[in-house]
């Protein structure tokens, strides 16, 4: 692998996509959607210009990036005024739809790979459960969109990630180690551990850093070009400092980003500036990889089951309990079914992939079982790359067209 190639390929895509992005936005085709084409295209599987080890650490380093900043830049604009009055919503999705969809998730693969241990089939089920609203960008930015409705798919976003992260790596560490009873129970306090400290730790970093930051806007201390760079400077920060601290990165950089975005009114806009450029590439960057390196490792181990799981992951075993979560709220039916289909897989799917192949390694050689999990997740990833992308604005029109019962 050459990494100089690479980077030039990428540039190179940037600068193609850069001039004519308006152009395809204008048919439906979005950004991460051309990234992963022509990371494929790229790949040993297409023209065969250049090839990416999956557990390359420059790949790893360049996902983790990407999705703290995405977790820090959707929490910073997060409206928790508005959040304070519909906090309903999200904390139905979190708390009620997110075990839901973990237990049909693993329900529906054991049932269609019964061959396969449970424990496997419950990291599918989590690896499949965090959603990117970065896939669905028209839907959480269109003001046409409900305030209450954008608001709950952004901190649905941003929160499952860190939720599901510490399960995952604890089923990790029972495969692992041959699932020792001694451990099964450990799960309880690590979760626990992650968030509190990953909570923790953000909210101090975001407090300092926002202290900090108006202070020395109000005086004139800082260049107006840096304070597009402190905030994520901080989300950065966060993210180590919790994983040095028992806490959850993740977790920490999403509180740092939303108490920095609503105590700091210049800071959210900066935030937004970046979220918008820099950080808009760090999301492409993670697709052109994912195409270049990701897809091409899968295609052999893609059945006819792994597309039934997939199809049922993006539709059914995230729509239904969704719904369901959400019966008792005045949303009416078209609002829950909008909430619930635009749950797409992106980002952190992948990275959690990657953290999982580095730990489990070829552990699994004799059944594939691993194989197998890693195809489906991929291809699920895949599937909504488009099936979110293409969607995403005429289903934003078609949802604004009529008055919707939201709050």
């Amino acid at each position: 692998m050459d990494e100089h190639v690479v980077i030039l390929i990428i540039a190179l895509i940037v600068l193609f996509y850069g001039f004519i992005s308006k152009k395809l936005a204008q048919y439906g085709i979005s950004g991460p959607m051309v990234f992963t084409v022509l990371g494929l295209i790229c790949s040993p599987f297409g023209l065969n210009i250049t090839a990416v080890e999956i557990d390359a650490e420059f790949v790893t380093v360049l996902v983790e990036i990407a999705l703290v900043l995405v977790l820090f830049s959707d929490a910073a604009l997060l409206d928790l005024q508005l959040l304070r009055r519909s906090w309903q919503i999200p904390a139905r999705l979190l708390f009620i739809g997110l075990p839901l969809t973990i237990i049909a998730g693993t329900a529906v693969a054991v049932w269609l790979f019964p061959e396969q241990p449970l424990t496997y089939m419950i990291l599918l089920a989590l690896l499949l459960t965090p959603t990117d609203a970065a896939l669905g960008k028209a839907v959480v930015t269109d003001p046409k969109v409900a305030k209450t409705i954008r608001s709950s798919i952004n901190v649905e976003s941003g929160l499952n990630d860190g939720i599901v992260f510490p399960v995952i790596l604890t089923v990790v560490a029972l495969i692992t180690s041959g699932m020792a009873k001694s451990e099964n129970f450990d799960w309880v306090w690590y979760v626990a551990e992650q968030i509190v400290f990953g909570m923790l730790v953000g909210g101090i970093v975001g407090y300092l850093g926002a202290k900090l930051l108006n202070k020395a806007i109000q005086h004139h201390w800082i260049e107006e070009s840096y304070q597009n760079l402190i905030p994520i400077a901080l989300a950065i920060l966060a993210f180590y400092l919790a994983e040095e601290l028992l806490g959850n990165g993740f977790i920490a950089a999403f509180f740092a980003g939303l108490y920095i975005g609503n105590t700091s009114q210049q800071a959210r806009v900066h935030i937004e500036e970046f979220a918008e450029s820099e950080g808009e590439l760090f999301i492409l960057i993670s697709f052109f990889l994912f195409g270049l390196a990701f897809v091409p490792l899968t295609l052999h181990d893609i059945s006819l089951n792994v597309v039934i799981y997939a199809l049922l992951s993006l539709t059914v075993l995230r729509m239904l309990p969704v719904i369901i979560s959400l019966v008792g709220t005045k949303l009416d039916m078209a609002s829950r079914v909008f909430i619930a289909w635009f749950g797409p897989r992106g980002i952190a799917s992948i990275l959690y992939v990657l953290i999982v192949a580095h730990e489990v390694g070829d552990m699994d050689d004799h059944n594939g079982g691993f194989e197998i999990v890693y195809a489906i997740v991929t291809l699920t990833i895949l599937m909504s790359i488009f099936a979110h992308g293409l969607s995403a604005q005429p289903f934003a029109n078609l949802y604004s067209k009529k008055p919707h019962a939201v709050e």
